[in-house]
């Protein structure tokens, strides 16, 4: 599946939209619940989501490279969603730029720089399993369309398995088989390390 630039900019703002509506229905005692991401609280990774989206915000700027982006806001704590809505609309704002995936990304955690669509890449499949993470911590659906599901599984496909890169530390857990005919969702997240069946709320 080939996925041009324009489709990449909107399917990312597909899945963001999508974990901002997730992320919405949270109420205050929802913030301590468990997610799929392991020791961290519905309020940690959205912490988490809210540092990534200023990052990637500030290197399709040319900005990357600054530390300061890239740290979680003291605004999570007393109120994550806010802060969490603040986010997206700085993201997708940098990401609409005209020329946005022909630019170069830099991305301290990944140790290089990268082709703006690719990088943009990075992103959606990031919101697509965090926002899948966070629906199943709140007991309810994933609301994508057929199309951005299909484009995470192509995404998940060519993300490198090595184990030495996968686990602790890592942006994901060691890659987990996929059953013969599993649906397009299911596919990205065991490719990416999530075990749709341990957490039944995903069904």
């Amino acid at each position: 599946m080939t996925i041009s630039g324009a489709d990449i900019v909107e399917l990312d703002r597909i899945a963001v939209q999508e974990s901002l509506r997730v992320l919405a229905i949270a109420r205050s005692a929802d913030w301590d619940r468990n997610t799929p991401c392991a020791g961290w609280t519905l309020r940690r990774l959205a912490a988490h989501m809210t540092a990534q989206h200023h990052g990637f915000a500030a290197a399709a700027r040319g900005a990357g490279r600054v530390a300061a982006h890239w740290r979680e806001p003291a605004a999570y704590r007393s109120d994550p969603g806010q802060a969490y809505r603040s986010a997206v609309q700085t993201v997708l704002a940098a990401f609409a730029e005209p020329g946005v995936t022909e630019r170069e990304f830099d991305l301290p955690e990944l140790g290089s720089s990268f082709p703006g669509r690719v990088a943009v890449g990075f992103h959606f499949i990031d919101y697509v399993v965090h926002a899948w993470d966070a629906a199943v911590s709140l007991g309810i659906g994933l609301e994508l369309p057929g199309s951005a599901l299909e484009a995470a599984a192509a995404v998940a496909r060519r993300v490198p398995a090595d184990p030495a890169g996968r686990g602790p530390g890592f942006a994901f857990a060691p890659a987990l088989e996929v059953p013969s005919g599993s649906d397009p969702l299911t596919e990205a997240l065991r490719l990416l390390g999530r075990d749709p069946d341990a957490w039944p709320s995903a069904r």
